[in-house]
């Protein structure tokens, strides 16, 4: 989609799942399963990198990115719902899947963006944000995207102190998110957990990613 600091002792009570839940009226509503943009000239990259409104936001600033959708991947149709996914009884992880321009922007440029916008060396959690629900994964399309993930992570692998964890999985299905949690970080900008935890992770790939950043996202 498009696109009050509190004292350091409470950062850790912050988490993606405590901040949702239902919007201001109560909507709970599901978008249908995904389905790719109808736009030939699109490809397609999914990831999942702790709680999805960091990840969105992070992408959506970028060039040659259409659009990012957060949602949900890794389990079934019939677990595909905030409620249960955050209860991290699911298989599923919260997942940003990207529809890009792959000729204004290729798919290893992306996975140097996804492993800049979350730590690849943390287990099943991100930040204050801890369970299997925050794992963080790609979900290659192709032998293309497989082999590139491969190759990003050995070459990662002698910059980071600790073994990076980040999961290759096979893409099999992905299911958007309830409405109210797309572009979350747009429409809820002086909320305390994107204030406190998305904020910092959208400015560090605006930072290093400057070159391509969209005009709107530009200072």
């Amino acid at each position: 989609m498009k696109r009050y600091i509190l004292p350091i002792f409470a950062l850790a009570l912050l988490s993606c799942s405590s901040q949702g839940g239902t919007n201001s009226e109560g909507n709970t509503e599901k978008l249908t399963e995904s389905e790719p943009l109808d736009y030939a000239e699109l490809d397609t990259a999914t990831f999942a990198g702790g709680c999805f409104w960091c990840v969105e936001a992070s992408f959506e600033q970028i060039k040659g990115v259409t659009e990012a959708v957060s949602g949900y991947a890794g389990g079934k149709a019939s677990t595909a719902d905030y409620s249960m996914v955050s209860s991290g009884r699911t298989n599923h992880t919260e997942t940003v899947q990207v529809y890009f321009d792959p000729t204004v922007i290729d798919y290893n440029t992306l996975l140097d963006i996804f492993f800049t916008s979350h730590d690849p060396t943390q287990l099943n959690r991100q930040g204050p944000d801890v369970g299997t629900q925050y794992r963080g994964a790609i979900f290659y399309h192709n032998q293309k995207q497989l082999n590139l993930a491969k190759a990003k992570i050995a070459e990662l692998e002698v910059v980071y102190p600790k073994p990076i964890v980040t999961q290759l999985n096979q893409y099999e299905i992905f299911f958007p998110a309830e409405e109210y949690h797309q572009d979350y970080e747009e429409k809820h900008p002086y909320d305390r957990y994107i204030m406190n935890v998305s904020r910092p992770k959208i400015e560090r790939v605006k930072e290093k990613f400057a070159d391509l950043l969209k005009e709107e996202y530009k200072n």
